[in-house]
């Protein structure tokens, strides 16, 4: 197959949608990774299993209509300072009491 010549108009705007493609990608790894930290700290301060901190943190999300990457920074931002909103706070409080905490086989009875 012949390549036909490009304009430079075209190779200029190829890249500059590359570009943007790749400005993308970067944001979703970013989100993600906050996303998973946040399960983190729901699992180990909830003692739920990781399942569940994701079910928490969408329920959270979707009960607050706060996006769930702007909920996970001000999860892992109260499990820095201890601080977070409280409309946040009593949402997450009522989940974790409604889904945990999970019982560690082996572990000695909760109270």
């Amino acid at each position: 197959m012949a390549r036909v010549p490009r304009e430079p108009g075209d190779e200029t705007a190829r890249i500059l949608q590359l570009q943007q493609e790749v400005d993308q990608l970067k944001e979703a790894v970013a989100s993600h990774a906050v996303v998973d930290q946040s399960i983190g700290v729901i699992v180990a301060l909830g003692r739920v299993t990781p399942d569940e901190g994701w079910v928490i943190l969408k329920e959270v999300s979707q009960h607050t209509n706060i996006k769930l990457r702007n909920v996970s920074e001000l999860i892992l931002i109260w499990g820095r300072s201890g601080e977070m909103p409280e409309q946040i706070r009593a949402e997450l409080e009522a989940l974790l009491d409604q889904h945990g905490p999970t019982q560690i086989p082996g572990a000695p009875p909760l109270e």
